[in-house]
């Protein structure tokens, strides 16, 4: 009980690290606080601890520590050590968070636990939406250096971004965003608990229906591609095992109307300069790249935006979107970038970048049906800065335990 109640509490605070408000308001004792609940953990498993996964796991904190180090040495710009050591403490507390699921008994453990705190989140977030009806009269403004939000006693929280006002079903309200920065960060976790019911669990038509109505509330047309894109594929794998699940298909017609009218709305109408800004974000790192091919430009933000900023791309890129039916309006930011995919390749390099992303396709913890969870989390960290976050860095670690685990097996068996 003790156990399963410590991997809920470690499971919350990773997730939270990856986008939840309680690391944005508090990052630096947010972040302690995780590292020193692992750190316990560590302390209370210390008779399960399995050495294959004690070596494998230390090479994994050499190994990526060393390849950051070469960025912040190599990168073209000189690089805040600050923001550096900050990456080795997400390091280490990412690793030291899968050397402890690794070591338990039960190797579902990790899935179990991050299924029952995404329920969780599902049901914050339908009454985070249903309670601004009754207390939209009685929020108030919270601020940090880099994000502000609308607050009710700090049980329910409403972006004050641009754009979070949608009027939904004929109702005016904040785009649902739960415990989260952004309402495209939970969406992201919603669409992984989809996947987790229909692929690995019980396949419960009521909370699937929930799921799906958390997800309209967010107005994600990410969120919503990744939902229709899952019932496509599971309801083509699963109907002649299972015909119940045909009710899936059905919903396709509402939730592509309200996909194509998000999208519309998105490129050429109000929400345009939001997905000019992604368009620029996808495009303009691979120029970067390619004059930065080997170790990038660095990945201090500070840096990396004054580099974008004076950077243009004079290839006439806008010859190829045409083709699509869109133009590319930006041409140049100061502001940081919404993919982490691409961040990441002109931050770093092409080598690292595509190690990392190889990795993250040969993550070891969720192996049903890996091509459609590979796809919902790399275009969530296509969508969203987070894949240097704990939780998606997670699975690129991962992949590296399972490279130095056959290794470390391996010289185990010719001594």
């Amino acid at each position: 009980m003790k156990t399963s109640f410590l991997n809920n509490i470690i499971m919350f605070m990773l997730i939270s690290s990856t986008g939840g408000l309680i690391f944005v308001f508090n990052r630096n004792f947010s972040f302690l606080t995780f590292f020193l609940i692992i750190i316990f953990s560590l302390l209370f498993l210390q008779n399960k601890i399995k050495k294959t996964n004690f070596y494998s796991s230390l090479l994994v904190i050499l190994f990526v520590s060393s390849l950051f180090a070469i960025n912040y040495t190599f990168a073209i710009n000189p690089q805040s050590l600050t923001k550096y050591l900050f990456f080795g403490i997400t390091i280490l507390t990412t690793v030291f968070t899968s050397f402890y699921y690794n070591n338990q008994d039960n190797k579902r453990v990790f899935i179990n636990s991050l299924y029952f705190v995404l329920k969780l989140i599902l049901f914050h977030a339908l009454f985070n939406f249903i309670a601004y009806f009754f207390i939209k009269n009685n929020l108030s403004l919270i601020t940090s250096e880099y994000h502000e939000s609308f607050t009710f006693n700090y049980l329910f929280h409403y972006p004050s971004r641009e754009n979070s006002m949608i009027n939904l079903f004929g109702l005016d309200m904040y785009r649902n965003a739960g415990i989260f920065w952004e309402a495209g960060i939970l969406q992201i976790y919603l669409n992984i608990l989809f996947f987790l019911e229909v692929s690995i669990f019980k396949k419960n038509k009521k909370l699937l229906a929930l799921i799906i109505l958390a997800i309209l509330t967010t107005y994600s047309t990410t969120g919503i591609l990744l939902l229709m894109l899952q019932i496509v594929y599971f309801t083509r794998k699963e109907l002649k095992s299972n015909p119940k699940i045909l009710f899936l298909i059905l919903l396709m017609i509402p939730l592509y109307s309200i996909f194509s009218s998000n999208l519309t709305e998105k490129v050429y109408g109000e929400g345009e300069s939001s997905f000019q800004k992604r368009l620029f974000d996808l495009t303009q790192p691979v120029f970067i790249t390619i004059k930065n091919p080997l170790t990038g430009v660095g990945l201090d933000l500070d840096r990396f935006q004054e580099v974008r900023e004076g950077f243009y791309i004079n290839s006439d890129i806008n010859s190829v979107l045409r083709s699509f039916g869109i133009e590319q309006k930006v041409e140049t930011t100061s502001k940081g970038s919404t993919n982490s995919v691409m961040y990441m390749l002109a931050g770093m390099g092409f080598p690292t970048a595509f190690l990392f992303i190889y990795m993250f396709f040969k993550q070891q913890i969720i192996r049903d049906n890996r091509l459609m969870w590979f796809i919902i989390t790399f275009v969530s960290v296509m969508s969203s800065p987070l894949l240097l976050r704990p939780f998606f860095f997670l699975f690129i670690v991962s992949g590296f335990i399972q490279l130095f685990n056959r290794i470390t097996l391996y010289k185990q068996e010719i001594s």
